[in-house]
């Protein structure tokens, strides 16, 4: 461009700034919110399998031998004995997970807007309105798009987890987007 010329209309001279949150700060890369997924998931999934492991064992431990069981039995005998007390045991994981995770998602993050792994990756959720504060209220509806559903919906964790790479302007998730919230860097 010779000298003396203003430059061309949305010329940015540089890399493009930041998006940014309507409060103007900076939003949460994608690489620093999955890390904080998964620093999330390891701590639940291991803290729960140290708890939950010895219940699966003990319960393991006082089914029938399946060799007991004949040709002949019948398909009752075979699925009150043994199938029935496994699904208890799987459903009462999915409960037990349910409620590790609300406690940890809502009751924790709603304080301060972070996780032990949202700390760790220096990131917060904030209210997409700058002039409130992030409630139980919405921590509740993050929860239960986030994991509810994506527990139920096939393919729904896939598509809530990376609707950020291609949401604009503020790189929010699905459940970003239900509980009107975006996640933000902090520089403390």
């Amino acid at each position: 461009m010779p000298p003396g010329y203003p430059p061309a209309p949305g010329y940015w001279p540089g890399p493009p700034p930041p998006p940014v949150s309507p409060g103007g700060v900076p939003l949460a890369d994608f690489l620093s919110r999955f890390a904080a997924y998964l620093i999330d998931g390891a701590i639940l999934g291991f803290g729960s399998l140290i708890l939950f492991v010895p219940v699966f064992f003990v319960v393991l431990r006082n089914l029938p031998d399946p060799d007991t069981y004949s040709d002949t039995a019948a398909f009752g005998d075979v699925f009150s004995g043994f199938v029935l007390p496994i699904l208890l045991v799987e459903a009462g994981f999915f409960v037990f997970l349910m409620v590790v995770y609300y406690l940890y998602f809502v009751e924790y993050m709603h304080r301060s807007g972070e996780t032990v792994g949202k700390k760790v990756m220096k990131i917060r959720v904030v209210p997409i309105d700058p002039s409130l504060r992030l409630t139980r209220g919405m921590a509740v509806k993050r929860y239960l798009v986030q994991f509810l559903a994506g527990s139920f919906v096939p393919f729904f964790s896939y598509v809530d987890g990376l609707w950020q790479l291609w949401d604009k302007p503020y790189q929010q998730t699905l459940h970003d987007k239900a509980a009107q919230t975006v996640v933000v860097k902090v520089f403390a």
